[in-house]
């Protein structure tokens, strides 16, 4: 079966977003919740998970697990993001407006990867 291509463009941007996070650790430790533990490992173990998750995508026999791989991860990510609601300093920097908008941005990348279930 032929995959649409916006399908290995999501698979891409997960691993591009993935190898960022071992480009640049640091960026995503700045914004880590204080109350989680071993930030960089968490960071590098993210990281990870979004470039196996990513290539998991292109395989017929792995795509449907990749699929609910990244909306879980997803999920868990909106820790992330509520927590750079708390405050100005857990924002690093980002306007008010962005970390808003992240949001609803979150699910709809939850919503992307779900529509391909029905491939």
């Amino acid at each position: 079966m032929q995959y649409p291509w916006h399908l290995y463009l999501m698979g891409t941007m997960y691993i591009v977003a993935g190898i960022i996070h071992f480009i640049k650790p640091k960026m995503y430790m700045r914004i880590m919740p204080r109350y989680l533990p071993a930030h960089k490992a968490l960071v590098l173990l993210s990281g990870l998970a979004e470039i196996f998750l990513g290539f998991s995508l292109f395989f017929p026999v792995t795509k449907d697990l990749a699929i609910y791989g990244i909306i879980l991860m997803l999920l868990v990510f909106l820790l992330v993001h509520f927590y750079m609601l708390s405050s100005k300093k857990a924002g690093a920097g980002i306007p008010k407006w962005a970390l808003i908008l992240r949001i609803p941005l979150q699910f709809f990348l939850i919503y992307w990867a779900w529509f391909y279930l029905q491939f």
